[in-house]
């Protein structure tokens, strides 16, 4: 080859421009290669969302059933202990149908207060064991809470706002007042 093509063929290959050309070359391959690693990103993310979003429906759905279900069990629970409470009392009940009947009716009025004193204590019982209280605040300063003032009278004896008598006995069930107490309180000397 002549000194002319040997220096053209040269020229043609010079290492800037073949370093330009393969730089546009390389340049575009990683951004073909960076976009296809993106692409593959977003699909996998796309697909982590969905699993996802099917995660926290079912988790809602179940959430929803565990709240109706133990909204129903609250429910049975409330009827079963009613159940056994009512259970206790027909038993009360029958013992006054019993005592009432034709065939137990005697003259002696003594053996009817003794039948009717059993029963009360077997119905007294029944309430105890249940958790029922009886409140007797006599001598005890007034209570609105549990208290409900009927009356208001002079008294030697008991001080100012102390309850002297109760008019009607007031209840509670483990620290929770069904029916108050109505009571005649102490206006002092």
């Amino acid at each position: 080859m002549s000194e002319q093509q040997e220096a053209k063929a040269t020229e043609e290959t010079s290492p800037t421009e073949i370093s330009q050309e393969t730089k546009e070359e390389v340049f575009e391959d990683a951004s073909l290669q960076v976009i296809g690693e993106l692409r593959t990103a977003l699909q996998q993310t796309e697909s982590r969302e969905k699993d996802i979003q099917d995660k926290h429906l079912r988790l809602h759905a179940e959430f929803d059933n565990y709240r109706r279900r133990t909204a129903k069990e609250h429910l049975d629970v409330i009827e079963t202990a009613n159940g056994k409470l009512l259970a206790k009392l027909s038993e009360v009940l029958d013992n006054f149908e019993r005592a009432f009947a034709e065939e137990n009716k005697t003259s002696n009025p003594e053996s009817f207060e003794k039948g009717m004193q059993l029963i009360h204590d077997q119905f007294r019982k029944i309430l105890l064991e249940t958790g029922l209280e009886q409140m007797n605040p006599v001598g005890e300063p007034f209570d609105p809470v549990s208290q409900e003032a009927f009356l208001k009278q002079p008294s030697e004896t008991i001080p100012e706002n102390h309850v002297i008598t109760v008019f009607q006995k007031g209840y509670k069930l483990k620290n929770k007042i069904l029916k108050t107490a109505k009571v005649i309180v102490s206006a002092g000397k």
